[in-house]
């Protein structure tokens, strides 16, 4: 806690990955929400070179700013100067580099309290095979898929194909393994369209996943919040303006539907809510997670898309919209989640960390 009885919160933003913009976007959202008589808002952005650097100017000229050493709770300069002092980080660098992990693990060697899911489940839910091979263990019901490494599509991508086309139908979608916000994703009609939709996916990722599509299908979303133990929101569906929920329809729509709380049989509703929080606690989310639906509107049957560890904080994110929508508001949200951090930095504080053997 600051002199000032405020803590200090530290927003961690921007990015390596093609997701910077949507990261840059989520900080500002965040820190106007905010409550400014409990917090000093920090802001430092990682550019897209990699270097951090704190907002609202340089303290003598120097650019590069560095997470804190192990029990030091201030981030230092690259001279190994106290910069400022961190109550707490909230991480909203989406992406590669941000959520799958790699940041995550920093701040916990760092012992800084964060925000949100911790190393295993960061990674888990960045990576949309591992996540699937968990959930299809405990039955969870997901669309069929196949996966591939780049190496494995230059060495023989005719296998590749064969592969695909033998476990799957048309239409499917090809993504990115570690990637979000629908960058790299394709809808795929016909084999010809399969090869272009690879060669796009392989830009932006070394794996990637090639996923059965749904006939008829409606996108449903969930927040969950890990409030000792995980509360589902009401449910979301989200209407695109075009043949799926691409990064586009996202961020640069003005005729994508969000229908909150979306049109759904009570029964139905409270199952995919059970799902959710079901999905979060085997994927090991922690703090915040949006857990996505596939379902057939025809037949009703459903599939789980993905989970979301570090969703959106834009003006255009269902995550924020859902907990509104639950009577949950947007400063009240981040009270909640800036407190779980602190509770759980607390609590592994306490474990011990040395043993003598006799």
């Amino acid at each position: 806690m600051s002199n000032d009885n405020k803590l200090n919160v530290l927003l961690l933003y921007g990015g390596r990955s093609t997701e910077h913009d949507v990261s840059n976007a989520s900080a500002k959202a965040v820190a106007t929400a905010l409550n400014h008589k409990h917090y000093n808002v920090l802001m430092v952005q990682i550019g897209r070179d990699g270097v951090w650097r704190l907002e609202n100017g340089l303290e003598n000229g120097e650019e590069r700013w560095l997470s804190t050493q192990p029990g030091l709770n201030y981030l230092l300069n690259t001279a190994g100067q106290k910069a400022e002092k961190i109550d707490v980080v909230f991480p909203l660098v989406h992406g590669s580099f941000g959520e799958d992990g790699c940041l995550q693990g920093l701040l916990e060697m760092s012992e800084l309290p964060y925000v949100g899911s911790r190393v295993l489940g960061s990674a888990l839910g960045m990576d949309k095979e591992l996540q699937k091979r968990v959930l299809n263990f405990a039955k969870i019901p997901i669309a069929p898929y196949v996966t591939f490494k780049k190496s494995d599509w230059q060495l023989n991508d005719k296998i590749i194909i064969d592969e695909i086309e033998k476990s799957l139908r048309y239409p499917l979608f090809v993504k990115p393994v570690n990637l979000g916000s629908s960058v790299g994703i394709s809808k795929i009609n016909d084999p010809i369209e399969l090869r272009a939709g690879i060669q796009t996916a392989l830009r932006f990722d070394i794996k990637i996943i090639v996923e059965q599509g749904i006939l008829n299908a409606r996108e449903i979303e969930c927040a969950v919040l890990d409030d000792l133990k995980p509360q589902a929101s009401v449910l979301g569906e989200i209407k695109p303006d075009r043949d799926f929920y691409d990064y586009q329809a996202k961020y640069h729509s003005s005729t994508t539907q969000l229908i909150i709380p979306a049109e759904l049989d009570e029964q139905l509703a409270q199952n995919l809510r059970r799902l959710a929080v079901q999905v979060f606690t085997l994927l090991e989310a922690e703090g915040l997670a949006r857990v996505d639906f596939l379902l057939n509107a025809a037949t009703g049957e459903y599939v789980v898309n993905e989970i979301n560890t570090l969703p959106g904080f834009t003006s255009a994110s269902m995550y924020p919209k859902l907990w509104t929508a639950s009577g949950l508001l947007f400063p009240q949200l981040l009270d909640r989640l800036i407190s779980l951090a602190l509770t759980r930095s607390k609590i592994k504080a306490e474990l011990v960390r040395e043993f003598i053997s006799k």
